[in-house]
């Protein structure tokens, strides 16, 4: 499976833009609890104990804003993969489903945009 240098770079975008998230997390004093949250339904980027909720956190990562913000780009379908990501976590773990759904705006300079219950 060959992947072209413009797949190679988002790759790269998005795990430094994952990174930067999760260390702006820690300085709210968040706790990471899974990154990368692989289920059948797909993936969540982060998720982070933040005081008695679960953050269920769609890291977004542009180099600019020419089709729109970061945020525009979380669908419908998006979000209901998340819904769906969050009741397979909570049957995994069987914890108290108390949760909400965040977006995580990062661009090109550093700059992190985090819109708390996004969706």
């Amino acid at each position: 499976m060959s992947h072209s240098p413009q797949d190679v770079h988002k790759k790269v975008l998005g795990k430094k833009g994952e990174k930067l998230v999760a260390d702006y997390l820690k300085k709210q004093g968040c706790k990471i609890i899974k990154k990368n949250y692989r289920t059948p339904f797909g993936e969540a980027d982060i998720i982070a104990k933040d005081g008695d909720e679960l953050a269920f956190v769609e890291v977004k990562t542009r180099t600019s804003d020419l089709y729109g913000t970061p945020s525009e780009a979380v669908g419908r379908e998006k979000r209901q993969r998340y819904y769906r990501i969050a009741e397979f976590y909570w049957l995994q773990t069987q914890e108290e489903p108390n949760a909400r759904f965040d977006v995580a705006e990062v661009y090109a300079d550093g700059t992190i945009e985090y819109i708390k219950n996004a969706f």
